[in-house]
């Protein structure tokens, strides 16, 4: 007996022997990975990144009223704070993911200790507490300059990233409240779709704000966090049902949810009608969007801030309310426009030469131009009959319609055919601002950004036609004519600066020989009176008032151009017509107004440009002959007499109409709103067939 005590005391003896120095290795271990020894370990995250951890944050754009316009990021996220966290979700975490998360300090050993007990019962309870995971989402000590030498080593390598967890998890513990340190989880962890962080996620699984979320939306969303393609509600409905009632049965099982409840919503199926997931094709206004990240990424890039990771808050000029209608309105038009213009071509092609001729090259010319048709280059070289093949052959695609609610069908055509399709659809331009501030309210650069990316309101270039004549005729007043001064309507001949005669007509053909003021000539657009006004002050004045006025695009001083005929931007065009409304104080249209970090701090506010253009008298009576359009008998705007608010504002404005219907404008004035259109095709050569629909922007 006694040797078998002393057998059993060596034993026991050699056990705790092993035991400490088991202990002492991986207290060793710890430290040596805690001060990277030998710079073998990799670094850890410094005090000052665990006193400020930093994630990728979506710079968020607002109106002018406070609403969220749109987003740019890299990971979508928004941080929130614990009291804007519905209890459910906070409840449905501990339960699922760390039951012990207010008793232990970063690093749960008994749930470590235990995790083979529940691997062989086959529970698939991790081990990782809440603050080892927002460890492992704060910092990527997988790789980069936390990974040293013995990374390489197969075996070591979880263990030293383990081990990284576990020291960066307890200083996150003593750094951080409980609360904290929940919410920075719920801010930093990855749902799927696109989704980053609680706000994001409610957002877009339920169209929420994480205040709002039931226990079973909760839930919901607790169990995607571990496998979120597998989890994901929408594509996998009854595997995230499954893992939703797991989590709820863990609320159940540590007094989070009563059972009974339980047994009411497990049978629920989740309700996902509402998923939506957020991108540039999204929210109001994207086409000024697109506008605004161009100068955002320069001043970022001037100033040192990453625009898709810093979570900047841009504040716009924008109303709300204003764009919504704008954008609702616009659709409206163009819809019936759409329907207008199908039915005068039928199914001939549009795009016609200056004789009414099919351009029969002109879809092959279109396609030589698309992305698709540069990486068929690429790929096949000289090889056309190769090229052709692709091109031709019938492919499943989404294309964009105006005949479905969402504005797009699937359908099967070949990327030729889908080329002719799209060139058959015309465009717009549309853009509200408030004349004495300058603000921008509405921006509808085309008709659907996920399908037509090119903006039509700053980017795109179009005859303005008569829509240039109160620029003409502001000239004529700064040079001493007045709107009572009479002409007679008859044919003008000028040197159209080729040495050429140029003698324009009139919209109708009609030289009647009648006597009219400047203002009833406006007002009825008489080409010949505006090409007699042009002769009087010459091509070169009204190229400087054009410039005054703000327009900076390439003019041609010639006659010609007293109707319209050198491209300018609908951008442009607004900022002049807003001038006269000004009294002659130019204000250049202005859509950012400051910017701030992501606390709120104002990085840089942006001041409007503005300068006097005009006198004020000059100013006065342009506005007062443009409301000629709507007043004057034969005005070109009468038809605004039959809307209420024309009668009761004093409205004012100008139609404008290229050769051959190319180009349909008008800009229309207020007191306190300037607001102008176009309507087009992609190319000039696209273009209604007469003027009974060829004035779009009416």
């Amino acid at each position: 007996m006694k040797i078998e005590s002393g057998k059993y005391a060596v034993i026991i003896k050699r056990l705790w022997i092993g035991a400490g120095a088991a202990l002492v290795l991986f207290v060793f271990f710890v430290f040596a990975v805690s001060v990277n020894l030998f710079y073998l370990f990799g670094q850890m995250p410094s005090l000052k990144l665990l006193e400020n951890p930093k994630s990728d944050l979506a710079s968020e754009l607002y109106t002018a009223d406070g609403k969220l316009m749109g987003k740019y990021f890299t990971q979508n996220r928004s941080p929130v704070e614990y009291e804007q966290i519905s209890p459910n979700v906070i409840k449905a975490l501990l339960a699922a993911e760390d039951v012990r998360f207010y008793k232990h300090s970063g690093v749960d050993f008994k749930a470590t200790l235990s995790l083979p007990y529940y691997m062989l019962k086959g529970d698939s309870k991790g081990g990782s507490t809440i603050s080892q995971q927002l460890a492992k989402n704060l910092f990527a000590m997988r790789g980069g300059f936390y990974a040293g030498p013995l990374y390489r080593v197969p075996g070591l390598r979880i263990l030293i990233i383990k081990a990284k967890e576990w020291i960066t998890a307890i200083h996150l513990e003593r750094n951080y409240a409980k609360e904290e340190i929940v919410t920075m989880y719920l801010n930093t962890v990855e749902f799927g779709s696109n989704a980053f962080g609680i706000k994001v996620a409610a957002k877009t699984f339920f169209d929420k704000l994480p205040s709002e979320l039931t226990v079973t939306e909760g839930a919901t969303l607790v169990g995607i966090v571990n496998l979120p393609t597998r989890f994901n509600p929408v594509a996998h409905p009854q595997a995230s049902k499954n893992r939703r009632n797991v989590v709820m049965a863990q609320m159940v099982k540590y007094g989070y949810l009563p059972e009974r409840e339980f047994d009411r919503l497990k049978t629920q199926d989740i309700d996902v009608s509402r998923y939506s997931v957020e991108n540039q094709n999204k929210g109001l206004a994207p086409y000024l969007r697109t506008v605004l990240q161009d100068v955002l990424l320069r001043w970022a890039d001037a100033k040192g801030y990453d625009l898709y990771s810093d979570g900047l808050k841009i504040h716009t000029t924008i109303d709300s309310r204003t764009q919504r209608y704008a954008e609702e309105t616009v659709a409206t038009h163009m819809k019936d426009q759409q329907n207008k213009f199908f039915q005068q071509w039928g199914s001939k092609n549009p795009w016609v030469d200056k004789d009414k001729r099919e351009i029969k090259t002109y879809i092959q010319q279109a396609v030589r131009r698309t992305p698709r048709y540069r990486g068929l280059k690429e790929r096949y070289g000289d090889d056309e009959q190769a090229i052709n093949r692709v091109l031709n052959a019938p492919v499943k695609m989404r294309v964009f319609t105006w005949n479905t609610p969402a504005h797009e069908k699937d359908t099967t055509m070949s990327p030729v055919d889908s080329v002719r399709y799209y060139k058959r659809f015309l465009q717009t331009g549309f853009l509200s601002m408030d004349p004495a501030t300058g603000w921008v309210k509405a921006w509808v650069g085309g008709i659907d950004y996920k399908y037509f990316k090119y903006d039509h309101v700053r980017q795109g270039r179009r005859q303005p036609g008569s829509t240039f004549k109160p620029i003409v005729y502001a000239t004529a007043i700064d040079n001493g004519f007045k709107p009572c001064d009479e002409v007679l309507n008859i044919p003008v001949t000028l040197d159209g600066g080729d040495g050429k005669a140029w003698t324009p007509n009139n919209f109708d053909n009609n030289f009647d020989g009648e006597t009219m003021t400047l203002r009833q000539a406006l007002g009825r657009s008489v080409n010949t009176i505006a090409a007699y006004l042009m002769g009087k002050v010459g091509p070169t004045r009204v190229v400087e008032m054009a410039k005054r006025l703000g327009i900076t695009s390439p003019l041609d001083a010639v006659p010609s151009l007293a109707l319209g005929t050198s491209d300018v931007t609908l951008y442009e065009m607004l900022g002049a017509y807003s001038t006269f409304v000004n009294g002659g104080t130019y204000t250049e249209p202005y859509f950012l107004t400051r910017i701030e970090d992501k606390y709120g701090n104002v990085l840089q506010e942006f001041p409007v440009r503005t300068y006097e253009a005009i006198s004020e008298e000059t100013a006065y009576l342009m506005v007062h002959m443009l409301r000629g359009s709507v007043q004057e008998r034969g005005g070109t705007s009468m038809k605004l007499h039959s809307y209420a608010f024309g009668r009761k504002t004093e409205f004012g404005g100008k139609t404008g109409t290229t050769q051959d219907y190319a180009d349909g404008w008008f800009i229309g004035i207020t007191p306190g709103l300037v607001s102008g259109l176009w309507v087009g095709g992609d190319e000039p050569s696209i273009h209604f067939k007469n003027s009974t629909y060829g004035q779009g922007g009416r």
